[in-house]
């Protein structure tokens, strides 16, 4: 099987609204956004999408190579090596709730979400690769009521292939 286009859809709701308070070792954070990060560059954010809305969507474009292991995303949005490849959901705010502003980007970023392809099925990341789609769903806001970090993977998220285009 030859390197085929294969879309990743990031669908994204029960975000954790605009504003985070302060929490013992955590300061707060206001005017909060939430975005793809693009690989090698962290100050690089794919269409920021308000905390306080009712939904967040994202497609990435990328290549599947095919491996004797099963399949490998490769795309400008996909971070990491063979075996450990994932997407950042990049959380930023315009400011700290104590006052302190953002950096000279105008926003800073906080925390951020690791979506792990490797958790992806293989049975899955195969028919998106026939289909053209490897759709992710996932809830954003975690137990505490905070933006969703660290690494996600099933139950958190839930991955199903879609059509292209989807």
């Amino acid at each position: 099987m030859a390197n085929t286009s294969v879309r990743i859809r990031i669908e994204a709701t029960g975000l954790p609204g605009r504003s985070c308070p302060a929490a013992p070792g955590f300061p707060g954070y206001q005017d909060i956004h939430v975005a793809v990060q693009r690989r090698g560059r962290p100050g690089e954010l794919l269409d920021p999408q308000p905390g306080d809305a009712a939904r967040a969507a994202w497609t990435l474009e990328c290549t599947a190579k095919p491996l004797p292991s099963g399949v490998d995303l490769l795309g400008p949005y996909v971070q990491g090596g063979p075996g450990a490849r994932f997407v950042y959901l990049s959380w930023i705010a315009s400011g700290r709730t104590d006052g302190v502003a953002a950096g000279p980007e105008g926003f800073t970023m906080f925390r951020r979400a690791k979506l792990m392809l490797a958790a992806v099925d293989p049975d899955t990341a195969d028919a998106a690769v026939r289909g053209g789609t490897l759709v992710a769903r996932l809830g954003l806001t975690d137990v505490k009521g905070h933006p969703l970090c660290a690494a996600v993977r099933p139950p958190l998220v839930a991955w199903s292939a879609g059509p292209a285009g989807a």
